[in-house]
């Protein structure tokens, strides 16, 4: 850490309400970086489970934070929160990608050797 590395506390709530990752941060880590700790942390035995960084969104007074940005680049600060810990929210949220794949699979099973589709 440089010196003078402003940190920042913060924990990250999951969707049942549980807090995970409780710890304190330096500005200058990225969300991505983030998100890897959270899912190393992540509870086990959650019916919900992150497979990557990209299937969790995290959710800072409103907004979804960016995977390249910094801490502070998101305007994480502590400021004057009486107890200097900030809560994020986790969702997650399984790749588009992955389901552009089977919903293409699917429409690929409907269609007939000529190409056309069959309702």
């Amino acid at each position: 850490m440089a010196e003078g590395e402003e940190l920042i506390e913060l924990r990250f709530r999951i969707y049942d309400g549980i807090d995970i990752a409780h710890g304190t941060y330096e500005a200058s880590m990225t969300v991505s970086t983030l998100k890897q700790k959270i899912i190393a942390e992540w509870p086990q035995g959650k019916t919900v489970t992150p497979k990557s960084i990209h299937d969790l969104k995290l959710i800072h007074a409103g907004k979804v934070l960016e995977n390249n940005k910094t801490l502070a680049d998101s305007r994480i600060t502590v400021g004057d929160l009486p107890l200097g810990v900030i809560t994020m929210h986790v969702v997650v949220q399984p790749s588009k990608a992955k389901q552009k794949t089977e919903k293409t699979k699917q429409e690929m099973q409907k269609l007939n050797p000529c190409g056309c589709i069959i309702l």
